[in-house]
């Protein structure tokens, strides 16, 4: 079943109330206009995604594919017990690990947006990147070569204040200068979000991120095997 402006209202009414009493009491409408679209959603983009990578997790469970609706306060500000987003995500390993990238897709009352990228790269991770880049690897110009080539995905992550590559090529240095890195799109099309085309049309976005996707996953195993080599210090 496709998402429904049901959906969008109990995401809104649920955090408004954050209230765990509210949430038991409207626990149906949570699983037929919340989970159910999402589950439906995983199964619909499982082929495309093993597609691009073979070993991403697709299980189209919580904490597995789908994340929680309550939120983890512990180590934040915002103590609201209730979030008013949802997410999946295909990614290797498990769902809130951050060695590696994933492929997600989110919605919001605002909208949705989907793309590739991490909860947060390590200096590690980017480090290795920028060596990839620097080096000529091939996956690496895969990878840019696409990002170039297309229109709808925007690279995302926070650059150093002072600029460390200036003499970089101009198709480098987007990439060399970021202290974090992601790919993403967004739309308010709610005719779209509410129609059951939506699948297709995510299905072929993805594809535009698969040499992009494939080489930041290469450089996660490249740092893991470069971490396996240094000698340990016992």
């Amino acid at each position: 079943m496709p998402f429904s402006p049901k959906t969008i209202d109990f995401l809104i009414e649920n955090r408004l109330h954050d209230s765990r009493e509210w949430f038991e009491s409207h626990k149906k409408e949570y699983r037929d206009f919340v989970i159910s679209p999402l589950r439906e959603l995983v199964i619909a983009l499982t082929p495309t995604m093993l597609d691009i990578d073979p070993k991403v997790t697709t299980e189209p469970k919580i904490d597995r594919t789908i994340c929680r609706i309550w939120r983890d306060t512990r180590y934040s500000k915002d103590k609201s017990r209730y979030r008013d987003h949802m997410w999946i995500i295909f990614k290797r390993g498990k769902m809130h690990s951050t060695e590696v990238p994933g492929l997600y897709f989110e919605i919001s009352p605002d909208g949705f947006n989907y793309g590739s990228g991490f909860y947060h790269a390590s200096t590690d991770y980017m480090n290795t990147m920028r060596k990839l880049i620097q080096e000529g690897d091939k996956d690496a110009k895969q990878a840019m070569a696409a990002y170039q080539k297309q229109s709808l995905f925007l690279m995302e992550g926070e650059c150093f204040k002072r600029p460390r590559y200036q003499s970089a090529p101009e198709e480098q240095k987007i990439w060399l200068e970021r202290r974090n890195i992601g790919f993403y799109t967004e739309s308010a099309d709610a005719q779209l979000l509410f129609s059951d085309q939506l699948a297709e049309k995510l299905i072929q976005d993805f594809q535009l991120l698969t040499p992009i996707y494939r080489f930041l996953v290469k450089v996660a195993q490249v740092l893991h095997e470069t971490e396996l080599q240094r000698p340990s210090l016992l």
